[in-house]
């Protein structure tokens, strides 16, 4: 989800760049500009020519090599789910919350605050309203 954004932000800047150029009539940066438009118009040749290629090949390999891309997509969230599980043991490791126990506050404030939340200040008639008794 994160690249997802990454990607929509840089394409909302190219756009923005581009509306810049247009109303101020300059080139941003036109030397890296027909650079990276070479590259893209190279990568552009290779993947015409990948396709040329892969039509070549009998649909036996291509159905093959989509279970083995399968596979190894598979085996690769697998090793991530590992990995997430191993950081978070790790995590409690090194934390200094890995054996936390509930201590008494040290503020006087709040043990007053905690005999007030628990009515230690009250008498059992004040905490517990009486019901009335009734009698069917």
């Amino acid at each position: 989800m994160s690249a997802f954004f990454l990607s929509l932000v840089g394409i909302v800047g190219l756009f923005a760049v581009r509306g810049w150029e247009i109303r101020h009539e300059r080139v941003v940066a036109p030397r890296l500009r027909a650079r990276v438009e070479g590259w893209a118009l190279h990568f552009k040749e290779l993947m015409n020519a990948l396709e040329k290629d892969a039509e070549k090949l009998p649909p036996e390999l291509l159905h093959l090599s989509r279970i083995v891309i399968h596979r190894i997509a598979l085996a690769l969230a697998a090793l991530m789910r590992f990995l997430e599980r191993k950081a978070h043991d790790l995590a409690d490791l090194v934390s200094h919350k890995h054996g936390f126990r509930r201590r008494a506050p040290r503020s006087e404030f709040l043990n007053k605050m905690m005999e007030h939340k628990n009515g230690e200040g009250e008498s059992d008639a004040e905490r517990r309203p009486s019901e009335p008794d009734i009698r069917i």
